[in-house]
């Protein structure tokens, strides 16, 4: 199959406030007063654990069936560890973004623990958001003045 390419934008509103856009779907990004921002929206960094949580919610969806999965319901939480002195600046040995992610998988099923635990290794293989994260894609940036 060829590659598919997946595109969105970006634009900054108003102070931090920032408008999200993919296929017409929208949503507003923001920080906290406490990082300068109206909290109009989630933060980007929580936004990030919001997508790496959603797709594995959708893989363990979309696959249960055909790893003999009975899924009834599966919700998870995600922490990140981050230290704003990092992309603050004021900490040039701080990591700028999460030095660690953890996931607590919540699965009702009729199968046992240890096929669960094998299902959820299978998930966190194939989810392409983690997958992206763990795994850098090459960057290429291009800037456009006016």
């Amino acid at each position: 199959m060829a590659d598919v390419v997946f595109s969105a934008k970006a634009k900054l509103l108003d102070g931090l406030t920032t408008q999200c856009e993919s296929r017409g779907f929208t949503f507003t990004l923001d920080e906290p007063p406490s990082l300068g921002g109206k909290d109009m929206g989630m933060n980007p960094v929580e936004a990030l654990l919001s997508t790496l949580g959603a797709c594995k919610c959708i893989v363990t969806k979309a696959f249960a069936k055909n790893h003999g999965i009975n899924l009834k319901s599966v919700h998870i939480d995600l922490d990140g560890v981050l230290d704003p002195d990092g992309f603050q600046g004021k900490n040039k040995d701080a990591k700028i973004g999460f030095s660690k992610i953890t996931t607590k998988f919540y699965i009702e099923a009729d199968n046992t623990e240890e096929e669960i635990r094998k299902y959820v290794e299978f998930v966190e293989g194939n989810c392409p958001v983690m997958d992206t994260i763990i795994n850098t894609p090459e960057f290429a940036t291009e800037i456009h003045c006016s």
